[in-house]
């Protein structure tokens, strides 16, 4: 029996809430905020831009998974990954300011060299 969208959503929603236990503590509520937040967000997406969501927020959780281990954040490998240059340059202002709240969040700093 093939899942529906909807199901589908809430499935990959609660494995990514469920994922983002395994990180350090100061990342936990950051991550869970902004999970949350552009889920909501996208609630009522074109079908288009929900396939994208959910292939990126797919790809989320699967380097999430394999980064973290099996016994989660103490095996762990280094968290997270660089954006490719042509991924940023394709994102619109209010997800580049987005993504830099998230960062200074997260207590990152800029790498100058590729700035």
């Amino acid at each position: 029996m093939a899942l529906t969208h909807t199901q589908g959503v809430k499935i990959l929603y609660k494995l990514i809430l469920r994922l983002n236990r395994g990180l350090p503590e100061e990342l936990q509520l950051i991550g869970s905020t902004y999970v949350r937040d552009e889920f909501r967000r996208h609630k009522d997406c074109k079908p288009h831009e929900a396939d994208i969501f959910m292939t990126e927020w797919t790809n989320y959780a699967v380097n999430l998974a394999k980064q973290l281990g099996i016994k989660g954040v103490e095996s762990a490998h280094k968290l997270g990954a660089d954006l490719p240059p042509n991924l940023l340059n394709n994102l619109r202002d209010e997800q580049i300011v987005q993504l830099y709240k998230l960062m200074e969040a997260a207590g990152g700093e800029l790498d100058e060299e590729r700035t």
